[in-house]
């Protein structure tokens, strides 16, 4: 799935990572641990393309989907609701075309895109988008209300909702556990052993680590170094 070799990273002329080669499988899912500063979330931007490596190659197929969990959210009117479906990009495209070609008439294209929807499972993604804000603490009377009318912590939780809501082969998850309560944490760890893609998780919760990982990648020194098990099993080696 992700595969790292000889990989060289530097930020503000600092060495962050240094000739570090691993690889994460289909469907395994690690725990990325390591000081603070070492170079963590900067991996994850690596990933997702918004750096560029000094050195190396860092590969996964070509059409692996990315679901990337940001920190910043803005206070703008959309609706939580909205803004949760809007991480299934198919999906609001498909909506938008249907909705343009209701309104200019051409109805000849109309049956060919409610088939395109059944198809990628759309008409059940508002149903799916409520689950997320339900299981991350939302209730009902909060689906239709603007971004802006929550504190940044809630919308925090409304973009872990998205980037749950945005079809991946490829999950990152930086500090997700950050602004929830214990009962969305306890959610949020059924979730990610229920997901069927690979994970690459950064969590200063043990215990949450724990819970949801079958692998640890431990960034020290510039070095990355993979162990098999959770957390917990990584203290004993």
């Amino acid at each position: 799935m992700l595969s790292v070799t000889n990989l060289t990273l530097r930020r503000g002329g600092e060495i962050l990572i240094q000739d570090v080669s691993f690889t994460v499988n289909q469907g395994r899912k690690v725990g990325l641990i390591g000081p603070n500063g070492a170079g963590k979330t900067s991996l994850f931007q690596l990933i997702i393309g918004a750096l560029d490596a000094d050195q190396g190659n860092l590969l996964f197929p070509s059409a692996t989907r990315i679901a990337y969990l940001r920190q910043e959210v803005p206070a703008t009117p959309e609706l939580a609701v909205d803004y949760v479906l809007g991480g299934d990009q198919a999906y609001s495209d498909l909506q938008q075309t249907i909705a343009d070609a209701e309104r200019d008439g051409r109805f000849e294209e109309i049956a060919d895109l409610h088939e395109a929807m059944a198809a990628i499972d759309g008409y059940s993604a508002r149903a799916r988008a409520e689950q997320l804000l339900v299981g991350l603490g939302f209730g009902q009377q909060e689906f239709d209300v603007p971004l802006a009318g929550f504190s940044g912590g809630w919308r925090i939780r409304l973009n872990l909702a998205r980037t749950l809501m945005s079809p991946s082969d490829l999950l990152l998850l930086d500090e997700p556990t950050n602004h929830l309560d214990l009962d969305a944490i306890i959610w949020l760890s059924d979730w990610i052993r229920k997901y069927q893609g690979t994970l690459i998780l950064i969590s200063h919760d043990r215990e949450f680590i724990d819970e949801t990982v079958d692998g640890i990648a431990y960034l020290h020194h510039q070095r990355i170094e993979l162990f098999n098990g959770n957390y917990t099993q990584f203290e004993r080696v």
